[in-house]
């Protein structure tokens, strides 16, 4: 069985809910439809000719997430693409109603500048919506600490991952690798956590803890994802 190593999944909320999983050791991806429950059958592909002059930098993507217009009241669903430009930091503004770039912005001169510091040391991100706190995002480290931030105010915090910090997930933060979420409604997000191993983990943003404990990576939790 194929092991998951050194990908980025990205959310996708334009149209029907999709996860887009990059394959950095390849340069292909897969579309997981969430509705479905599936893999389309011509996936994986190549990511050469896709995603709007985003791909030659597929394999030094970092990681990503999904806003849409950030709480205001328009309906613009955009991704955020954070990579490396040779040593710089730099994150894409992907417009995903119009599959297209909207802009590319080293980090240090975008709204995402306070993050810089741990640049290295995340491994996912997400808009964390949780009610009261539309610009509210949260990164997750690889040294067993998260990132808080909240856009509107411009304030970062870190914190450990601990029980009561976030529930469920302590035991397992040294083995992050990406991770995604899936806005079901607006009061009851998960956010799948990808693991070493082939495992993945379900976090529910509003009640704050892991769902169900650790879970298999195979064709019954993620059917096709596994394809080669």
């Amino acid at each position: 069985m194929p092991t998951l190593k050194n990908f980025v999944a990205i959310d996708w909320r334009a149209g029907p809910d999709r996860i887009y999983f990059f394959f950095k050791d390849t340069d292909t991806y897969t579309r997981f439809d969430i509705g479905d429950k599936t893999v389309p059958p011509e996936y994986p592909t190549s990511v050469e000719g896709n995603w709007g002059g985003f791909e030659q930098h597929v394999k030094n993507l970092r990681f990503g997430f999904t806003t849409t217009s950030l709480g205001l009241f328009d309906d613009q669903d955009t991704s955020w693409l954070f990579y490396y430009d040779g040593n710089t930091p730099m994150v894409c503004e992907y417009d995903q109603d119009l599959d297209a770039v909207a802009g590319k912005y080293k980090v240090v001169n975008s709204m995402w500048a306070p993050i810089l510091p741990y640049f290295d040391q995340i491994v996912a991100g997400t808009w964390w919506q949780i009610s009261g706190y539309p610009s509210l995002f949260r990164f997750l480290l690889n040294d067993g600490h998260y990132l808080s931030f909240n856009y509107a105010t411009k304030k970062l915090t870190r914190s450990a991952i601990t029980y009561n910090s976030m529930r469920g997930l302590e035991p397992y933060k040294d083995r992050i690798i990406t991770a995604a979420q899936n806005d079901r409604t607006f009061a009851d997000s998960y956010w799948y956590i990808f693991l070493t191993n082939n495992q993945f983990l379900i976090y529910n943003i509003q009640s704050g803890g892991v769902v169900g404990g650790l879970r298999n990576v195979n064709d019954a939790t993620w059917p096709g994802l596994l394809r080669g």
